[in-house]
């Protein structure tokens, strides 16, 4: 029961990213990893999504009392951060939010945009 879970939990965050140019997902640690392209952005494990986050969008994550993800009792990625529920629901919200963890997974990349201005760079870059 829990595998189908799984897959329709990840079904769902692949239907909300579906705009997202580039959309890759991968089973991979008993979770799945997201990509954008070449760029791993995201970890579904566990019925929830953690995005990439770097020091310009952790406090976002932070403020709204998100945790970090943990795998295990010994590990803990501050890296990601899980996505709250009222962004997992929102399809331009979560969109902009994936777009802010592909820019920070990417090494070097400038400090992230408006979320506005990412949105509107993400539907320009949507499949048609």
């Amino acid at each position: 029961m829990k595998n189908r879970a799984v897959d329709s939990f990840v079904a769902f965050v692949l239907e909300q990213l579906s705009d997202l140019r580039g959309l890759g997902c991968r089973a991979m640690f008993g979770g799945h990893g997201l990509y954008r392209g070449a760029t791993f952005f995201g970890i579904l494990y566990d019925g929830r999504l953690y995005l990439k986050t770097d020091e310009t969008t952790s406090p976002d994550y932070e403020r709204r009392g998100c945790r970090p993800f943990r795998p295990n009792d010994r590990q803990v990625l501050k890296s990601y951060y899980e996505v709250p529920a009222d962004v997992l629901e929102n399809r331009d919200e979560l969109l902009r939010w994936a777009l802010d963890a592909t820019r920070a997974a990417v090494a070097g990349s400038p400090p992230a945009q408006s979320r506005r201005r990412a949105t509107d760079a993400a539907r320009g870059a949507a499949r048609p």
